[in-house]
């Protein structure tokens, strides 16, 4: 049968036969895949693989991620946290991303890893399990657009004070116009589904662009003597910290694994994308590969081209990225590509806004934010998309911005993004790896024979990493309050109230993700089903049988 080339691929199903939901004839295999997992249909099913791919690279935003956590990279270890520190830390972060690639595969649907978490740790710990994740995660998606907005309000007062150097921002102004930046970024995000994937499709086509033109800019416009560095400044240690040079650059990961970490973002719109079980997963290695290979290239230009790292760490501009774009350019060249950056940010702080409304309204429909949870999962009803999650976000970012007054206490809310996204994303892979092994029930998009060794290596980057993120600059006697890393009492402490709440309280009415229509994932084995559309009915020997409980797709 001849099939129409304007119309959609048809989605690749996970299901087998005896998975099939009631009502099927009526369903797109999109519905039917997500009502197997349990939900019904709330979303327009308007974003392709292209344009999660989109949101994902925005909430990405390398430029401006780059640009606004040179604090945390160069600042820790000098230019080898751009050269060979980038390049260890991405084989480990393309690890993660493709171990929560297959997980996307085989659920899709908004709750993301909070649902992986869930149905991997089976009826008994799995409410558990998708508190601790679902919390974690909503606490760095909430903390995103903050951290984004605030960086993007630094250059735009940064560029003011270049054009007019007796002009010095305060706090105050910082904070006003982070929180008008997150308004327009609520606003934006309170459209039609269609409206925002069309905004961030052009977004990420101009963040591409303004990338691409910055990566040969900046050498070929660069005025600094001499032009380049040799090889063994660029890809040298300066230590700016108090630990031992090792230590330093693993603690400058806190700045690769904060720009990289928006992968997660293609997972959260699982739910409103055409063929989720492929597209997905694809998404999400398309947004880690292409960030991976772009930023190391943008990471190796500024590694050649810095002249003085201390002197932009130090800059009274307060912004080390607008402090080396004038290091080391002419200054009508240095603001064209600061306003680059600047676009870039508002982009990608409106697509971390989207992803974060996704991700509450997820954890809304089942129940976790208690007595909030009914109007938070509403949909509404002109635009159908979840306005209150967007207004709910926008209100605790605003909140977060006071940190701002808390002089270096602001800088936690980026390490909160890296520390609380990883715990996020390894818990429900720690648990497939160590618990569940070969009876995790794959999709249509997986690793095959990799997926244990790269679910250990996920694990074991993300065990290294936890501490090191909490580390201070500084030991002894040097650390005084100003100088402390806050991100442990940022991130654990409402995570400890969230475990007390848990055990006190929550664990009587929270189960996990709730079932909102009749549920029919009975788990049988995918070979045994060879009609099921892109699954191989001759699977690799290593996938074993699935398991037989019925509350989990395992």
């Amino acid at each position: 049968m001849a099939v129409d080339a304007t119309l959609p691929p048809p989605a690749t199903s996970v299901l087998g036969s005896g998975d099939l939901p009631d009502g099927l004839e009526e369903m797109s295999d999109d519905e039917a895949a997500l009502a197997a997992l349990g939900y019904k249909q709330q979303f327009k099913r308007e974003f392709s693989a292209w344009t999660t791919f989109a949101v994902s690279f925005a909430v990405m935003g390398l430029l401006p991620s780059i640009a606004t956590t040179m604090w945390y990279g160069i600042g820790y270890a000098g230019p080898a946290a751009n050269t060979w520190g980038w390049l260890i830390s991405v084989v480990f972060i393309m690890c993660v991303a493709a171990s929560m690639a297959e997980l996307a595969s085989s659920m899709p649907t908004s709750g993301g890893l909070y649902y992986a978490a869930a149905v991997l740790a089976g009826p008994k710990y799995g409410p558990f399990a998708a508190w601790i994740t679902g919390w974690s995660n909503w606490l760095v998606q909430v903390t995103g657009a903050p951290s984004v907005d605030y960086g993007c309000a630094g250059m735009i007062l940064a560029a003011a004070s270049i054009t007019n150097p007796s002009y010095v921002p305060n706090e105050w102004q910082t904070f006003l116009l982070t929180v008008f930046i997150m308004i327009l970024h609520a606003l934006i995000s309170s459209m039609p589904t269609l409206w925002i994937a069309q905004f961030n499709s052009v977004g990420t086509v101009i963040n591409i662009a303004c990338l691409v033109v910055t990566i040969i800019i900046i050498p070929a416009a660069a005025i600094s003597q001499p032009k380049f560095q040799p090889n063994e400044v660029a890809w040298g240690v300066q230590n700016f910290t108090e630990f031992p040079d090792g230590i330093a650059v693993l603690m400058s990961f806190l700045a690769i694994i904060w720009t990289t970490s928006g992968f997660d973002a293609s997972y959260h719109l699982s739910e409103e994308c055409s063929n989720a079980a492929i597209a997905t997963p694809r998404s999400i290695i398309m947004t880690a590969g292409s960030g991976s290979v772009m930023g190391f290239f943008l990471n190796l230009v500024i590694a050649y081209t810095i002249t003085d790292v201390g002197e932009v760490m130090e800059s009274d501009l307060g912004q080390p990225w607008a402090a080396y774009l004038i290091q080391i350019l002419p200054q009508p060249v240095a603001l064209a590509v600061l306003a680059m950056t600047i676009i870039c940010a508002f982009s990608m702080g409106q697509g971390c806004m989207v992803a974060a409304s996704r991700v509450c309204f997820a954890y809304a429909r089942d129940d976790c934010f208690g007595y909030l949870s009914p109007a938070l999962k509403k949909v509404n009803r002109h635009t159908l998309t979840p306005v209150n999650a967007v207004w709910f976000n926008t209100f605790i970012g605003v909140l977060l911005m006071l940190l701002i007054f808390g002089g270096v206490a602001i800088g936690a809310i980026f390490s909160i993004g890296a520390l609380g996204s990883y715990i996020a994303f390894t818990t429900p892979i720690l648990i497939k790896t160590v618990f569940v092994g070969n009876n995790f029930r794959r999709g249509p998009w997986h690793l095959g024979k990799f997926s244990m060794a790269l679910g250990i290596l996920s694990c074991c980057f993300v065990l290294v990493m936890l501490p090191i993120l909490c580390f201070p600059t500084v030991t002894g006697d040097d650390l005084t309050p100003e100088l402390m890393n806050w991100t442990s009492l940022v991130y654990f402490g409402p995570m400890l109230f969230i475990v007390i709440w848990f055990f006190v309280d929550a664990h009587k009415w929270f189960k996990g993700p709730k079932i909102n229509i009749e549920h029919h994932m009975l788990h049988q084995d995918l070979r045994t089903h060879p009609g099921v559309v892109g699954v191989d009915p001759k699977a690799d020997e290593g996938d074993d049988q699935g398991s037989t409980d019925k509350t989990s797709p395992v």
